[in-house]
């Protein structure tokens, strides 16, 4: 553990959420690569199959992250999972926008948001103890 990690990760039912930890603007691509391993290999030795991906503390993302976005989509659509991201600021909607991406996955306003969106196009609920 040298360095901190990037997501908080968390799960509902069948659902992955992870949670930027940190402002991810001027990241370092080794860095990321690390972190997304390290997400995918707990992923993949799970039983979730989707994803919600929570960007509240990223006010701008760039070709790295959006590299790490669609890998996480990849390994939940391997699995028929969906995705959806939520607390995306306007800078990082724009470039879901120009990138298109915001054709592949809901862009909620909120957390709640992203786990209802998942859970009605996943067709199961997400969590039976969440209140």
């Amino acid at each position: 553990m040298a360095a901190t990690r990037l997501f908080d990760l968390q799960s509902e039912g069948q659902i992955l959420v992870m949670v930027l930890l940190e402002d991810v603007s001027s990241l370092n691509e080794e860095r990321l690569h690390s972190e997304l391993g390290r997400v995918i290999a707990q992923f993949e030795a799970s039983q979730l199959k989707h994803v919600v991906l929570d960007l509240e503390r990223a006010g701008y993302f760039g070709s790295l992250m959006l590299w790490a976005m669609n890998s996480l989509w990849q390994r939940a659509r391997a699995r028929g999972g969906v995705m959806a991201i939520c607390n995306v600021s306007p800078l990082g909607q724009e470039v879901l926008e120009i990138s298109h991406l915001n054709r592949l996955w809901p862009i909620c306003h909120s957390r709640e948001e992203a786990l209802a969106s998942v859970t009605a196009r996943a067709g199961s609920p997400a969590s039976e103890s969440k209140d």
